[in-house]
């Protein structure tokens, strides 16, 4: 496999919901917070995402590119994968893609060809279904497929909470619980979500900073700063003190994992595979030590997706396990506890139970082929 294959594969985001929920204003402030991501975003609707003083209708087989690296589309579903095997071509340099579905699309579908799809350089990265906290019980009863939608979601964004009492928020959380067991649920009003639980801050050269054209989330700064909605209320801001007005609900948490000592194959998988609610993301390298000294492994996992990337250690690196792991209402510190046992102790040795030559079987589940270096040299940059 090419070494760089993980670093070159884009999550593909799918962004759901029953119309009026708030996707739209949802994805318009991310486009506004992109922390620096070029961010490609495929309209499956026969609305408009509002950008600026633009608007990109929904015509099927529209394209506009925007001087900010955002490229949005109308298309219909059958021809996703071709419009991701274009998205991500290395030319296109973009950090992620977002699928905005229908208020009426199914998810499942949508989700289904990400993972079916044969584009090497897209990889899944997650459902996320918005829900409307004032009209839940009627978005229910109109539509019972919402309950089918929130049993697979990923993150669970709980919108207009501004909307409804503090007993009915209380009230809604628990039922999506009980629906979707394993999704990370944050609420919010307005759509404002922190980036961060979707974005990577993206590290670009500072010699394309320099040329690079004015873009929309600098045009936006300036304005976001005067928004009153920015400092209305306990859920935008207020009280974190300037400079957080873009990060209004930071109600994730992250807790990064550093270990010298090699993981245990085994426990690791383990770990991974019963994952606890709340966990949406977990990202990094693996050292598996004498399971297998020649590679270290990226680590990709959203929801319930998984996957991993061997490639050779890059030459004088030093050999460590470092994640970062990324949640709602999650034990930073049972967390770290676990993953501190996945670690290969002097005792294991001893004991003799250190890896044999079918301990990676349970992360080899998880590997698929990428690109290779002849496809990536072929690819016109």
């Amino acid at each position: 496999m090419d070494p760089s294959t993980a670093g070159r594969q884009i999550p593909v985001v799918v962004l759901a919901g029953f119309l009026g929920s708030g996707k739209t204003t949802l994805l318009n402030h991310l486009l506004r917070h992109r922390a620096g991501n070029r961010v490609a975003v495929v309209v499956n609707d026969f609305g408009a995402v509002e950008i600026d003083a633009m608007t990109v209708a929904g015509q099927v087989g529209s394209a506009v590119s925007l001087g900010n690296g955002c490229l949005c589309c109308a298309v219909d579903a059958s021809e996703l994968d071709g419009y991701l095997e274009r998205l991500s071509r290395p030319s296109a340099r973009i950090d992620i893609i977002v699928i905005e579905a229908s208020g009426l699309a199914e998810p499942r579908e949508l989700v289904r060809m990400i993972l079916a799809g044969e584009s090497p350089r897209t990889v899944y990265g997650g459902l996320v279904e918005v829900v409307d906290a004032a009209e839940f019980d009627a978005t229910r009863e109109r539509h019972p497929e919402t309950d089918r939608h929130l049993a697979i979601a990923d993150l669970v964004v709980l919108n207009k909470t501004d909307r409804v009492t503090p007993a009915e928020h209380e009230r809604v959380l628990g039922v999506i619980g009980k629906l979707g067991p394993g999704a990370a649920v944050v609420s919010s009003s307005y759509g404002r979500i922190d980036p961060g639980l979707l974005f990577d801050p993206a590290t670009r050269p500072a010699e394309e900073e320099k040329i690079r054209q004015l873009s929309f989330e600098d045009l936006r700064a300036d304005d976001d700063a005067d928004d009153p909605d920015e400092s209305r209320g306990p859920e935008h801001g207020q009280g974190q003190g300037h400079g957080h007005t873009h990060h209004p609900h930071a109600a994730y948490e992250s807790l990064s994992f550093d270990e010298p000592a090699a993981m245990d194959p085994r426990r690791l998988m383990a770990f991974l595979d019963s994952r606890p609610e709340g966990l949406y993301r977990v990202k990094g390298f693996v050292d598996f030590g004498a399971a297998d000294p020649a590679n270290r492994y990226a680590v990709h996992a959203v929801g319930r997706f998984l996957r991993f990337y061997p490639e050779p250690w890059p030459r004088g690196a030093e050999r460590r396990t470092q994640l970062v792991l990324i949640g709602a209402g999650i034990d930073r510190e049972g967390l770290g506890k676990e993953l501190t046992h996945c670690a290969v102790t002097d005792t294991d040795a001893v004991a003799g139970t250190g890896p044999d030559e079918t301990a990676m079987w349970g992360v080899l589940r998880y590997v698929r082929s990428g690109p290779t270096a002849e496809e990536e040299a072929a690819d016109p940059v």
